[in-house]
Parts: structure tokens; sequence; C-alpha cells
């Protein structure tokens, strides 16, 4: 599942930068599975930073997430094109692993619940006090 969808793409940036990034032949006409796609790879290249600190999929995504993975699928998707490859979605991309690194590391929180650290249930264990001591063996031994 995509953290984001086209229409993400187009309200961030507008359609001149979802043009830019993903009409290859420069007709005007973008192949919804080509996005999809990149938008796919991205979701899976955030959920490798989140795996182990986060239950995966995520049953909220936060507004962050849909950010973060449309900077990675602009940049991958204009990596096809060298035309369409600026400066600027490769420092937004930069930053977005940034952001994610900190995520993975713990230093910066989703906002959401953390997969449980241990089970509900567990085990306890008491007993009495040691009858044998050196104490109370002493003579005997």
């Amino acid at each position: 599942m995509a953290y984001a969808v086209k229409q993400d793409i187009i309200d961030r940036y507008g359609e001149d930068a979802f043009y830019s990034a993903f009409d290859w032949d420069g007709i005007d006409d973008v192949d919804d599975t080509v996005v999809d796609t990149a938008l796919e790879g991205a979701s899976d290249e955030i959920d490798g930073y989140l795996a182990g600190r986060y239950t995966l999929p995520l049953q909220t995504i936060p507004r962050i997430l849909i950010l973060q993975c449309v900077d990675i699928a602009l940049y991958r998707g204009s990596g096809v094109s060298g035309a369409s490859q600026t400066e600027e979605k490769k420092e937004r991309y930069d930053d977005a692993i940034k952001y994610l690194l900190k995520v993975a590391e713990g230093k910066i929180s989703l906002g959401i619940e953390k997969p449980s650290q241990g089970g509900s249930g567990g085990s306890a264990f008491s007993s009495n006090d040691r009858l044998f001591t050196r104490e109370t063996m002493k003579g005997i031994l």
C-alpha cells in the first residue's frame, strides 16, 4: 500500500512538477501505472526505515509520511528521464532520507503507537526464604 497517491503529488507541487517527472515522452500523457509504481517504491523505501520501530502496515498514515513519499517518488520518477532531474528534487529526496533515518534511530517520533516491546502477559517468580544456608547448616557439615 502506497503512502501517497497521484493527487498528493499534484497538490504539493502542481501539475507542472508532476508532468515534468512522469511525462517521459513529452506528450502530456502520464501512465498511471508508472506513477503508482513510483509511489509504491517510495513507500517500500519508507517501510525499510520504519520496520522494527513501528508495526507495518501502519493503521493510520501520518501526513509527514505522505510528504516524504511524494518527494521520494518525484525524485525516483525523474531519474528515468534525466532532463527532469533537478538539484531541488535531489535535495528534497536527501532531506526525506535524513528524516527517515532520524525516525529509524528513534530521534523523531511519527506520533503513532509503537509496537509493544514484549507480550502483554509474562511470568513472575517468587519464592520463600532459603531454608538451607551456611548459618542454618553450621555444625551439620
